[in-house]
């Protein structure tokens, strides 16, 4: 097929507001259709407030295109639901529990089994006297474990919430590893020994640390609470306090991935510790709560990244374990959440099983997406068409197509937020072809933390920019501004020559619109037999008259890490080779200028940056608009 088929119906600058709903069958991507069809609605950043209205048929509410998922708290009795109140109060959980009682010592009710995996690389090191974290080791004896000498956030993360635990107990047993975890444990409460007056104090005591902490020490606690009386005492007496803490400040939480783990904190002290049932049924109610408002009903967490995901699962795993360990069931809604979860993970694995490269987010491996999904519990398919988290995946025999089709995420719960709409990963078999550069949550280990900010940016994705700028602006501290507020997404099957039939996706998005007057418009045609992607990158005026002049542009296709490239004589394509022996051939249109190959970075499973090769067509373009086709082929 030539690059320069049209590829788009004769409307080329749909209206999203006329977009008409698709049906429940053509959500699941199940269904075929012709190049006519309707577009379906755009995908719009939730507003601040909801604010109920009438809505016009064929109309999308702004505020619900992410919509939350609405769970209640669990259904207790009124004598539980007064205790609730009460704790929440501030009524202390002693004097609820049994009024007329001796307070009960601090100890552990049960022992938790732990079902979470672990990096036994990351914990031989450990044991070696090192913290490995994406592939940099930095000296146990060497942490400032205070926090005021400040490390590298990735580092923080493992140190702070004390994740490593998991680690050290994947690679050796209990008489092996507890010596090691007590000495760490001991400088960290030297260096840490009260909480402080608020949240923020040092990154040991953010709400997210703190949370994930307080449920690995309950979680692990053969680890640390084995040897010494005198650390157990304190160390007990440091967690009851520590839950304390989090009772009066897990609402302060930096996002809400932060606050559900803060919660998770609470209902674990509440199941594990003495006259824990009012601070559990507290506890309960506002995890169910933060947990509806940190995900849409499709199941993605509303920062849109997959390491975000995992967490969330994780988090509610090791919870669950917890209610097994006092051979309780959690609350219903918590294993319908961990049910939801999954499947929107797993819409992000390649053909190896591991995941693409989306919001900060690295190529974790197959092994460790496995093992989570393993002790979730939960077996299912990924989903094709996940609208409101905004992927969109087509699997084409051994070819899966990955497609960012959704505005980045709200400030308010992006902790690396990309500028990464309309980029696209493809793989084939084991191997991919086309990615992400991706790695920016792991800035601080391999990867040097002065490449988060260019790892964020659009030119760091598979997809078209204009004069090197973002699609949607890049802030400090993985925080986003203005650029992209609304994506209309069309998604059919379609049948093509000789019977093959083929997955014919169609995104435009307006973070350009203001700065330069054009929508840019990508329509990408999967052949069923994954042999073939075509695609055409179209700038549109985003008015009815066109602005006058020129700009730059560029489309990148940032190339895999076993890729072998070989530029074509004429300038308009290369050829790609793969280790399975398969070659694709990509062309460019005439049209769209010459095909360059520059120098690239792609992060691997681990977090650790791998040099790599993309290729680039670039050159200017009028105001009032252009059109780029491209051709992507697996030669026989």
């Amino acid at each position: 097929m030539d690059a320069r088929t049209p590829l788009r119906p004769a409307a080329r600058n749909p209206d999203p507001s006329r977009a008409i709903p698709m049906s429940q069958a053509e959500e699941e991507g199940a269904v075929t259709g012709s190049a006519d069809k309707p577009e379906t609605p755009a995908l719009q950043r939730p507003a601040p407030a909801h604010h109920p209205e009438v809505i016009e048929p064929g109309h999308i509410e702004p505020g619900r295109a992410l919509a939350l998922i609405d769970f209640s708290p669990p259904s207790v009795g009124v004598a539980e639901k007064l205790i609730r109140m009460a704790y929440r109060m501030g009524v202390p959980g002693s004097m609820l529990g049994a009024p007329m009682s001796k307070k009960a010592r601090t100890r552990l009710l049960a022992t938790v089994s732990n079902t979470l995996p672990g990096n036994r690389t990351a914990g031989t090191a450990i044991r070696a006297g090192h913290f490995l974290v994406h592939g940099a080791k930095t000296p146990v004896a060497q942490v400032d474990y205070a926090g005021a000498q400040r490390v590298t956030p990735p580092l923080e993360k493992v140190v702070h919430s004390f994740s490593w635990l998991t680690d050290l107990e994947a690679c050796a047993s209990r008489e092996q590893a507890a010596p090691v975890a007590e000495r760490i444990l001991t400088a960290w409460l030297q260096a840490n020994p009260k909480p402080p007056a608020k949240p923020g104090k040092g990154p040991a005591w953010s709400v997210g640390n703190t949370g994930a902490r307080i449920a690995n020490w309950l979680a692990h606690a053969p680890l640390i609470l084995s040897g010494d009386k005198a650390l157990r005492l304190r160390t007990l007496a440091h967690i009851a306090d520590t839950a304390r803490w989090l009772d009066r400040h897990v609402t302060h939480a930096e996002d809400g991935l932060a606050e559900v783990a803060g919660w998770c904190g609470i209902v674990a002290a509440g199941l594990l510790l003495p006259d824990g049932r009012p601070r559990r049924l507290y506890g309960e109610a506002g995890l169910i709560k933060a947990l509806g408002e940190l995900m849409g009903d499709d199941g993605g967490v509303l920062a849109r990244s997959p390491l975000a995901q995992m967490e969330a699962i994780a988090l509610l795993v090791r919870l669950r374990n917890c209610y097994q360990a006092t051979r309780r069931d959690a609350p219903t809604s918590v294993e319908r959440v961990i049910e939801l979860l999954v499947p929107p993970l797993l819409a992000l694995t390649h053909g190896d099983g591991s995941l693409g490269s989306w919001q900060g987010g690295w190529a974790v491996s197959a092994e460790d997406v496995d093992g989570l999904v393993k002790a979730s519990g939960v077996r299912t398919r990924p989903l094709r068409d996940v609208r409101q988290w905004g992927y969109q995946r087509v699997t084409a025999h051994k070819s899966i197509l990955q497609f960012d089709t959704a505005p980045p995420p709200m400030p308010a719960h992006a902790r690396f937020g990309c500028a990464s709409t309309l980029a696209f990963e493809m793989s084939h078999g084991a191997h991919r072809l086309i990615v992400n550069c991706g790695g920016a949550a792991s800035g601080g280990g391999l990867v040097p933390v002065r490449l988060e900010q260019g790892l964020r940016a659009t030119a760091a994705h598979s997809t078209l920019t204009l004069d090197d700028a973002n699609s949607t602006a890049i802030l400090i501290g993985g925080m986003i501004g203005s650029g992209v507020t609304e994506v209309a997404l069309d998604r059919k099957t379609l049948p093509q020559e000789k019977g093959s039939a083929a997955t014919r996706l169609e995104a435009s998005h307006n973070g350009y619109a203001a700065r330069y007057g054009l929508t840019h418009q990508r329509i990408l045609l999967l052949r069923d037999d994954g042999s073939e992607l075509r695609g055409e990158d179209l700038l549109l005026p985003s008015g009815r008259k066109g602005k006058r002049g020129m700009v730059g542009f560029a489309i990148r296709f940032h190339l895999g890490p076993e890729v072998d490239v070989n530029l074509a004589a004429d300038g308009q394509g290369a050829g790609l080779s793969l280790p399975d022996g398969s070659h694709w051939q990509f062309r460019s249109g005439a049209e769209s200028g010459e095909v360059t190959v520059e120098d690239s970075l792609w992060v691997d499973g681990q977090g650790r940056p791998q040099a790599t090769q993309q290729l680039v067509i670039q050159g200017m373009v009028s105001r009032g608009g252009g059109t780029f086709g491209w051709l992507l082929k697996k030669m026989n």
